[in-house]
């Protein structure tokens, strides 16, 4: 039987991989057109998997605020090494945005906002309820703008902590999403194979791709150590910027 057998480190690998598929093709003239498409295709698991693991994240953190302030930390740090490196490919057309942590980071800021508004919890007064919802709402709106893939992420972390420990609501709701998503991105082409092609660069509905590996996750989040601890956070912006540096010297 294939369910929970795999804990989060393990996951986390295969995702990486996947990660470094989808931005093979920021390295000038290496992948073909239909190549990338298939990369990007698969490898839509990979952001809303980190984003179910930050919810578990939340959920068992002993302190959210500075689980919060961690990601936002590495959000700030990513963002000034892609600062500089947009300095340098500037005269090669070459720029990055990605940043990942960001989002997470304001997901979890979110999450953090509903918490205090689940009726579960012991009543915080009306009006302080009240002020979360806004707050939670504006982050989200934000984050939609502003954040790397905040559009697919920040909602699903909101269903993943809103449905946790309910499978069959936390299903239907992906479904829905999926099929939002592609009634927003789907435009056919003038033939099948652009229309496929292209459908492959605009997959996000393709995020359910996600499941099986949530089916496979058995709650054990990693092996102790800081290696296990801190793998995705240097690896993320690390294999990233390598890509970028080999951009440059093919531009």
């Amino acid at each position: 039987m294939l369910c929970k057998t795999r804990n989060a480190f393990e996951l986390k690998l295969f995702m990486a991989l996947l990660m470094v598929l989808d931005h093979l093709d920021q390295i000038p003239g290496l992948l073909s057109p239909e190549t990338a498409s298939l990369f990007h295709a698969l490898s839509r698991c990979v952001g809303v998997w980190f984003a179910y693991m930050a919810v578990e994240g939340f959920v068992h953190t002993r302190s959210r605020p500075h689980y919060t302030l961690r990601l936002l930390g590495w959000g700030a740090a990513m963002a000034l090494g892609n600062r500089l490196y947009n300095i340098l490919g500037a005269p090669y057309g070459l720029s990055m945005t990605n940043n990942i942590f960001l989002t997470l980071g304001v997901g979890v800021a979110m999450l953090d906002l509903l918490a205090g508004t689940d009726p579960k919890r012991p009543p915080r007064g009306k009006a302080n309820k009240l002020l979360r919802t806004a707050g939670a709402v504006v982050l989200l709106g934000l984050g939609i703008l502003f954040t790397e893939g905040g559009i697919l992420i920040l909602p699903f972390m909101m269903l993943a902590y809103r449905f946790r420990g309910q499978t069959f609501s936390f299903l239907l709701s992906c479904l829905g999403m999926s099929a939002l998503l592609f009634a927003l991105t789907f435009h056919a082409y003038p033939t099948l194979w652009e229309t496929l092609v292209m459908l492959g660069f605009n997959s996000d509905f393709l995020f359910l791709t996600v499941l099986p590996f949530i089916a496979l996750y058995n709650g054990q989040r990693s092996p102790a150590g800081p290696f296990a601890k801190y793998f995705f956070y240097v690896f993320y912006p690390a294999h990233l910027w390598i890509i970028g540096l080999i951009a440059l010297r093919c531009a």
